[in-house]
C-alpha cells in the first residue's frame, strides 16, 4: 500500500491526499500499532511487519509521529507483562525495547543469525530490507545499514550460509523443508546487500543462480555487476554463527568438508531458545550428502497455505510433536524433553560453544556444552568431519558425553531416511505394533523392532538415493537399539511416516555415545550392479573417558586406526597422558593421530 500510494502520491491533488491520509492511510496504520499493541510492540517476525508498514506510510505521508513509532515502537501499551502470542512466548521481556530498530537489535547476532531460525530470517528479511531501503532513501541521515555494525547485510551472508549445497535452508526450529534463496524475500535482500553493501561480488553469483533481480536501483547494480563479469563464486565453507543480540547465547557451528566433488555438510544447533518458534533440541545436529538429508531435523507440522490442512495454520502436532526433544537427533533423559518442554525455562538458557577448529583440510571439528536441560545433568557434545585413506568418503565422527547426578534412561535417536540393509545386532519385530511412550513425543513413535546391544560394536546400514550409509556405534552389554517409525496417534495423519534408530542407554548416571557416520558406495540400478557397499569401519572403540580427557579409536577394515582425544575442560594447555602403553602429547583442544 504505501509502495503503491508513493508511486502516484504527485499525481494526486492535495483534497484527494488529505482525503485518503485521514481517512485510510492514518488510520490504518493506528489500526496497526496503537489498535494491536500486543502485535505491534514486540521482538518477531511478524512485528517486524507492522513496523515496517506503519514507517514506510509514514515516510510516504512526511509524517514522523509514525514514522517514530514504527522505530521505537509504542511508548504507553499497558501491556500486561504475562502476556503471550499465539505462539506462546513472551510479548514482552522485562527491559526490552519495541519497534523497528529494537527487532534489528535484539532478533540478529553480530554475526547476522537471526534468533528465531534461517525459516523465519527469510520471511523477515523482506520487511527488513524494505524498510531499510525507503529508511535510506528518505532517512539517510540514521545510517540503517549501518546500524549495529551493519548487521542488516551480514545477515544475508549469514542467511545465505544457512543453506545446503541446493540453497534449501536448513530446518532449524519451526521450519517448512525446501524454502529456498529462490524465495523473493531472499532475492530483494541479495540485491539490497550487494547494493547497500560493499559490493561483495560472491553475492552477484547468488543473484545469477536466483535467475531475476528487484526493478530498483539495487536490481540494476546486480544486473550491471553480472554484465561486466564481476561475479565471484559464492563458497561456503565451514563458519560458526553466534546466537544472541549480543552475539553470547550459543549458536550455530556448520561444519562442510568436500570430496569428489561432493559436499558434506553438519550442522550443529547449541543456540538459544529462538523465542516462540524455537524446539526442545540442544546440541542436536543434522548431515546432509550435497543437498540431499542424511541425518534430519523435521522442521515443523505445518502445511503452509494448503486450508483443508487446518487451514494452512500449525498443527496441533507441532506441539505434541515437533518440538519435542525426541523429534531431534539429541539425547533425551527419562522421556521428558529438555526444560520438561517449558518456553519460560527454555528461555533462560542456551548452550555453549566450547571449541572450534576449521584449520585444517581433514578435519573439521566442533564441540558444545549445555548443562541446563536437565537439572542435575551435564551434556557435551563433539562433532567432526574426517577425511582419511581408511574411509571412502569423509565420515561424521560423533562423542555425546552425559554426566548425571543420579540413574536415567538416556535415549539418542537417528532421523535417517531410506531402506535398512543390514544390522550387526539381532532383533525382535512385534506382531501387534505399540507406541514407544505416552507423552512429550513419544506417543507418536511406533515400536517397529528392537534389540540388546554386545559389548563392543553396533552396526546400522542404510540406503538412501542410491548411496549407502552406515552407522558404528561403540554400545556397551544391555544398551538397547530400537527401530521405530513416526506416525502413531495421529489420526488425521499429519504428520509424515518417517523412520528413527534409537540408541538407549538405561539405569546409568554418566554415558558416552561414540558413533562413526560413514558415507560409502553406490548402486546403479541399471547394471544392478553395487560398489563398496560394505563398511569400511571395522571398529569404534571408547579407550578413555574422564572428566578431563575422551579418546576414541577408529580403526579401519584395512588395520589403520585414527585415535581422537578430546581435552573436555582445558582449551589451550599442553597436554600429556597416558592411553594404554602410549604417551601421547600435544596442545590445545584434541588431537587426532593416525596410527
Amino acid at each position: 500500500m504505501s509502495q503503491a500510494y508513493d508511486s502516484i502520491y504527485d499525481w494526486l491533488s492535495t483534497e484527494d491526499k488529505k482525503f485518503l491520509e485521514e481517512n485510510l492511510f492514518h488510520p490504518y496504520a493506528d489500526f496497526l500499532s496503537e489498535g494491536n499493541p500486543k502485535f505491534f510492540n514486540r521482538i518477531h517476525n511478524h512485528s517486524t511487519w507492522g513496523n515496517a508498514a506503519v514507517g514506510m506510510i509514514g515516510l510516504v505521508m512526511d509524517n514522523d509521529e509514525l514514522v517514530n513509532r514504527a522505530l521505537y515502537g509504542l511508548e504507553n501499551t499497558n501491556i500486561d507483562k504475562a502476556a503471550r502470542d499465539n505462539d506462546g512466548g513472551l510479548i514482552q521481556q522485562p527491559g526490552q525495547k519495541a519497534g523497528f530498530l529494537a527487532n534489528i537489535e535484539e532478533a540478529f547476532s553480530p554475526s547476522g543469525y537471526y534468533t528465531e531460525g534461517p525459516y523465519y530470517q527469510r520471511y523477515a528479511m523482506y520487511p527488513f530490507m524494505l524498510f531499510a531501503k525507503a529508511l535510506q532513501n528518505k532517512r539517510p541521515e540514521l545510517k540503517i545499514f549501518e546500524y549495529k555494525d551493519g548487521v542488516l547485510i551480514k545477515s544475508v551472508d549469514a542467511l545465505l550460509n544457512l543453506t545446503d549445497a541446493d540453497g534449501e535452508f536448513f530446518p532449524l526450529n519451526d521450519a517448512q523443508k525446501g524454502m529456498s534463496f529462490f524465495n523473493k524475500s531472499v532475492i530483494m535482500a541479495v540485491d539490497a546487500a550487494y547494493y547497500y553493501g560493499e559490493q561483495d561480488p560472491r553475492l552477484l553469483s547468488v543473484a545469477k543462480k536466483q535467475g531475476e533481480v528487484t526493478l530498483d536501483d539495487a536490481g540494476l547494480a546486480v544486473a550491471l555487476g553480472l554484465k561486466n563479469d564481476k561475479e565471484k563464486e559464492f563458497q561456503k565453507k565451514s563458519i560458526v554463527l553466534s546466537d544472541g543480540s549480543k552475539g553470547n547465547k550459543g549458536g550455530v557451528g556448520i561444519l562442510r568438508i568436500t570430496e569428489d566433488e561432493s559436499i558434506f555438510s553438519l550442522v550443529m544447533k547449541f543456540t538459544s531458545q529462538g523465542d516462540s518458534h524455537g524446539h526442545y533440541d540442544k546440541l542436536s545436529y543434522s548431515f546432509y550428502n550435497d543437498g540431499e538429508e542424511v541425518i534430519q531435523d523435521y522442521g515443523f507440522s505445518r502445511f503452509v497455505n494448503i486450508e483443508p490442512k487446518n487451514g494452512g495454520g500449525y498443527l496441533k502436532e507441532n506441539t505434541s510433536w515437533a518440538k519435542q526433544s525426541i523429534a531431534h537427533n539429541t539425547i533425551v533423559q527419562n522421556e521428558t524433553s529438555h526444560f520438561n518442554g517449558d518456553f519460560d525455562t527454555g528461555n533462560k538458557y542456551h548452550s555453549e560453544k566450547y571449541f572450534s577448529d576449521f584449520s585444517k583440510d581433514n578435519v573439521q571439528i566442533i564441540s558444545a556444552k549445555e548443562e541446563n536441560a536437565y537439572p542435575g545433568t551435564k551434556m557435551q557434545r563433539t562433532m567432526a568431519l574426517i577425511k582419511n585413506d581408511i574411509f571412502q568418503k569423509p565420515v561424521l565422527v560423533d562423542i555425546f558425553r552425559v554426566k548425571g547426578d543420579q540413574s536415567n534412561q538416556y535415549d539418542l535417536p537417528f532421523y535417517y531416511f531410506g531402506q535398512i540393509i543390514e544390522t550387526s545386532f539381532e532383533y525382535d519385530s512385534p506382531e501387534k505394533l505399540e507406541k514407544l511412550g505416552s507423552k512429550n513425543g513419544y506417543q507418536h513413535l511406533w515400536k517397529e523392532a528392537s534389540g540388546a546391544a554386545e559389548a563392543g560394536n553396533a552396526r546400522f546400514t542404510w540406503s538412501e538415493n542410491n548411496k549407502f550409509y552406515t552407522l558404528t556405534s561403540a554400545t556397551m552389554q544391555n544398551d538397547s537399539l530400537i527401530l521405530g517409525r513416526l506416525g502413531a496417534s495421529d489420526p488425521e495423519f499429519n504428520l509424515r511416516r518417517d523412520p528413527v534408530y534409537i540408541w538407549r542407554k538405561s539405569n546409568t548416571k554418566d554415558a558416552v555415545f561414540a558413533s562413526v557416520l560413514e558415507p560409502h558406495g553406490s548402486y546403479n540400478p541399471v547394471t544392478e550392479l553395487g560398489n563398496n557397499s560394505f563398511s569400511q569401519v571395522q571398529n569404534v572403540e571408547v579407550l578413555l573417558d574422564s572428566d578431563e580427557y575422551t579418546g576414541i579409536e577408529i580403526t579401519g577394515t584395512n588395520k589403520n586406526k585414527l585415535l581422537l582425544v578430546i581435552s573436555n575442560n582445558d582449551a589451550e594447555d599442553q597436554h600429556n597422558i597416558k592411553i594404554g602403553n602410549r604417551e601421547i602429547s600435544w596442545k590445545g583442544n584434541y588431537t587426532l593421530i593416525e596410527n
